[in-house]
């Protein structure tokens, strides 16, 4: 059988999910398909469905008609690749995600990202619905990831594993800077000028794999180990898109709280957490508009 070699490693001969091939071919088709070419990635998560609104459509493409894309099958995920512009700035933006706990492997989940990379995009935006562990924190704020904690990453689950290939980032990665200082300073700012200062803080997430929610002890847990917000998304996206170069920023959406006691009688579902994240949404467009002004003039500046 023939083999193929990269970086001195001997590659399986079947082109796996997310190797470079694939995602190279499925940038390709893209780019044969539209005249936009994206600077800004966006992955927009539970609840953030009408995000995708302010966005000037050129093309918009269902993940499932698009070779090799993860479909998601999650209520509150559309599963649309839209691509346009939000003001002057050219954006692709994932209207839903795959997630692990649909059955994909973790390569197939982060093959939009590398693919967004491949498309041209230079800095991208990660949104979540997650539960509140921070007791400071309440229904409808807004957590600015500064840092996470990728549980299924420390397991082993993790987007970087297996055959190396330079092509994507190297092979052993700094992780300390994941989240872009410069563009959490930016969306600091543009809450400050939209008045909702009182409701953004900044703080760490965990990933965790779901589909349950978690239990009162495994709540205990994560707080004392200083996580601030728990979701089931964003950490192996966020990990390779700073793999293959790419500026990220990533925020949690605290659409539930929690339950940290045992007879709280505390309930949770899917459609409260859809609800909650609906009930956001002119506030997040309005955020997320202002930090892509701001940012306008950075991408100016590193236009090729």
């Amino acid at each position: 059988m023939d083999t193929k070699v990269i970086n001195g490693n001997r590659s399986r001969p079947d082109h796996p999910p997310g190797c470079f091939e694939v995602v190279k071919g499925v940038a390709d088709w893209l780019l044969s398909r539209t005249d936009v070419r994206p600077r800004i990635g966006m992955i927009c998560g539970t609840g953030m469905g009408s995000v995708p609104g302010m966005i000037n459509v050129r093309n918009e493409f269902a993940f499932e008609d698009i070779p090799h894309f993860p479909v998601s099958t999650v209520k509150g995920h559309a599963g649309k690749l839209i691509l346009g512009f939000i003001g002057s700035v050219p954006v692709m933006c994932m209207k839903g995600r795959a997630h692990y706990y649909e059955g994909y492997d973790i390569a197939q989940c982060v093959l939009p990202v590398r693919v967004m990379k491949e498309c041209g995009v230079t800095h991208m935006m990660i949104s979540n619905a997650a539960g509140a562990l921070n007791e400071n924190f309440q229904v409808g704020d807004v957590m600015i990831m500064k840092d996470h904690v990728n549980f299924l990453g420390l397991a082993g689950v993790n987007p970087l594993r297996g055959i190396s290939d330079d092509r994507f980032g190297p092979r052993f990665l700094l992780t300390s800077r994941i989240y872009d200082k410069e563009m959490r300073q930016m969306a600091k700012q543009a809450a400050k000028e939209l008045g909702y200062e009182s409701q953004f803080h900044e703080g760490v997430f965990a990933m965790v794999g779901g589909p349950n929610f978690e239990t009162v002890a495994e709540c205990r847990m994560l707080r004392m180990m200083g996580i601030d917000t728990v979701g089931m998304s964003t950490a192996h996206e966020a990990l390779a898109g700073h793999h293959c170069g790419i500026k990220v920023f990533a925020f949690s959406i605290v659409t539930n709280k929690c339950d940290m006691e045992y007879d709280s009688g505390y309930h949770i579902s899917h459609d409260q957490i859809l609800a909650s994240g609906f009930r956001m949404e002119l506030m997040i467009r309005m955020w997320i508009s202002t930090i892509i002004s701001l940012l306008s003039a950075e991408l100016e500046k590193t236009k090729s």
